[in-house]
């Protein structure tokens, strides 16, 4: 029996998910899962790349220990974070996260080196303003940049952590905004302009290619050797290369965000894409994820956190069935990205102070649908093309009241599932990667 083992890290846990082709089906089964989250060292919210690092290798090491070793690994994280390493190939600490507020005011600062309508006509991504274009310039201020010889986005960096060898992949380097949409490639022009220093950047390689075996330290830890391989290394790319995508489909990949979109094998640059603020994301098999990102999970998670967990979603869930208030906001307030109190966020943005609960997650509900009807409308306005089914995968399809409002809001199909589509995706390619299917 040939396994194959996904790893797959997002914002608040990460698992090890070993994938096996029965019968014309992938089995998959969870072996590991581990916590990860944001640490606030120093008024800076970083990730920990070392905890990170023992984590993807204390899940590998227990495919071993139940003696059920795979022919590849594959990585897929979150997008736009990065690591810096200096010459000796140091990590450049802290890796700082996406949701710092480091970069307030930063976009202003870059759209005068390069305006936002030629950045987006380069790059075909949606304006946001934790991209790692506005990250990076803020390290180019700091100075940190002055010592940075490699830049590895957060799955390359792990990927590099596993065979000390360090490449650049498609999907997620996409959501750089430095990578010119047309080209598939690094727009040099671009980071020329902002002072970043050309020579960190990688050859950029496609799902599906090779990065290497088990370096010596890491096959003494693990007990064994394998191949690291680079399936779409964007957990979202990987997600909806597990869609049952219909002819004009769109998908909702629900997680901590909401990625809603479609395929295609072009990227739409045009200003009203531009002006609806649309990204377009590298997919398998040169396609584009024409998609915007919503704040999606994140908003039930932090309202469970603030009540120290005291419900369960499905008891939340319920909470909010039982309630009659349905005025929404807008999702992506930048209000709701890294509050200290969700809760008190989102009355403000309702402008409601003494709201109850039941009423707060209501509203959480019939936003998100909401939102997910505005974009499926604003894709059919840019596009052309009429959207007649709508494909909700991740962790976020279990929940069956947002579905029932996602297809009261769209007027859509709803079909969903799979739920681990994006550990579906990433093992679908590495399987694919050694013909098993």
């Amino acid at each position: 029996m040939s396994y194959f083992l996904a790893i797959d890290i997002g914002a608040s846990s990460g698992r090890h998910i070993l994938g096996e082709y029965v019968c014309g089906e992938i089995k998959m089964t969870e072996i590991y899962r581990f916590e990860n989250g944001i640490k606030d060292i120093d008024g800076t919210l970083c990730w920990d790349v070392q905890y990170l690092t023992k984590a993807v290798l204390d899940g590998i090491k227990e495919c071993g220990r139940i003696g059920k070793i795979p022919k590849t690994v594959a990585i897929d994280t979150w997008g736009v974070d990065y690591v810096l390493l200096d010459k000796e190939e140091k990590e450049i600490l802290p890796a700082v996260s996406y949701r710092d507020a480091r970069t307030e005011g930063i976009p202003n600062e870059v759209d005068k080196l390069i305006s936002q309508e030629e950045l987006y006509g380069r790059t075909g991504i949606q304006r946001q303003n934790y991209n790692t274009i506005y990250q990076l310039f803020c390290d180019v201020k700091s100075g940190k940049i002055d010592k940075a010889e490699h830049l590895l986005m957060m799955p390359e960096y792990l990927s590099y952590k596993l065979t000390g060898v360090m490449k650049s992949e498609y999907t997620i380097s996409s959501t750089t905004s430095l990578l010119n949409a047309e080209k598939r490639d690094w727009d040099m022009e671009i980071i020329e302009r902002l002072g970043i220093k050309k020579s960190i950047f990688k050859t950029i390689s496609v799902p599906g290619s090779v990065v290497g075996k088990f370096s010596e330290e890491t096959k003494e830890y693990v007990g064994f050797d394998a191949t690291v391989v680079f399936a779409p290394a964007h957990d979202t790319a990987s997600a909806v290369a597990a869609c049952n995508l219909k002819e004009h489909g769109m998908y909702i990949s629900s997680g901590t965000w909401s990625l809603v979109g479609v395929q295609n094998t072009y990227p739409v640059l045009s200003d009203e894409a531009f002006y609806a603020n649309f990204a377009n994301e590298g997919g398998v098999n040169n396609t584009y994820r024409f998609l915007k990102n919503i704040m999606g999970m994140w908003l039930f998670q932090s309202i469970r956190k603030n009540l120290d967990k005291k419900y369960t979603y499905d008891e939340m869930m319920e909470m909010a069935k039982k309630s009659k208030y349905t005025k929404t906001f807008a999702p992506n307030d930048p209000r709701l990205l890294a509050p200290s109190n969700m809760i008190d966020a989102v009355k403000e943005c309702l402008n409601e102070p003494d709201l109850p609960l039941c009423d707060v997650i209501n509203s959480v509900y019939h936003s998100l649908a909401s939102s997910y009807a505005d974009i499926a409308c604003e894709i059919e306005k840019i596009t052309g093309e009429k959207i007649n089914c709508i494909n909700i995968v991740g962790g976020g399809s279990k929940d069956t009241y947002l579905n029932e409002l996602t297809g009261k809001y769209t007027g859509r199909e709803i079909i969903t599932g799979p739920v681990e589509a994006t550990a579906m995706g990433n093992l679908k390619i590495q399987m694919k990667i050694k013909d098993e299917i």
